[in-house]
């Protein structure tokens, strides 16, 4: 069984999903791949501790100041998803990475030469568990802000939040 709980953020209605156990997704009402890991078959329920640590997260976060935790992740997708998805939760707070350096990084670990940036693109595009695995922080090659599944203006936000 998956659950949801909403939250009202400065810049729209997030909706988190968990397993009940582990935060499984946050995403923006009506964002691209709104939902995409959420089964038919959920429940809401905002009593659920980790809906209630979630929401801690984000009053932090969107106070304007770093969460000193992060509450439990479960990352899905391929395993080449999850890796991505892990390399862009060390991203520190305050800081942005491109998708070719995430690409390096992917191709390290896989003892590979390299490894394509728009396969990674695609990975940080399709990141179900938005703002808490930083996928805004990614950026172009060149330093530009490029697509974010809540938008554009959203990524702006965040990333001027983090200043």
């Amino acid at each position: 069984m998956q659950f949801i709980s909403r939250y009202e953020s400065p810049i729209g209605t997030i909706t988190m999903a968990s397993d009940g156990e582990a935060l499984i997704g946050v995403w923006f009402d009506n964002q691209k791949y709104d939902r995409a890991t959420l089964g038919r078959d959920f429940k809401e329920d905002n009593s659920m501790p980790i809906f209630v640590e979630t929401r801690r997260w984000l009053d932090i976060y969107f106070s304007g100041r770093e969460p000193d935790f992060t509450p439990p992740l479960r990352l899905s997708g391929s395993p080449f998803r999850q890796m991505v998805g892990e390399i862009m939760l060390g991203i520190p707070y305050g800081t942005t990475t491109t998708y070719g350096e995430i690409a390096r990084e992917v191709a390290r670990r896989m003892g590979r030469p390299s490894m394509s940036a728009q396969a990674v693109g695609g990975a940080v595009g399709h990141n179900p568990i938005g703002i808490i695995v930083p996928c805004h922080r990614v950026m172009g090659s060149d330093g530009s802000i490029t697509g974010y599944a809540g938008g554009v203006d959203r990524k702006q936000f965040l990333l001027q939040l983090e200043l």
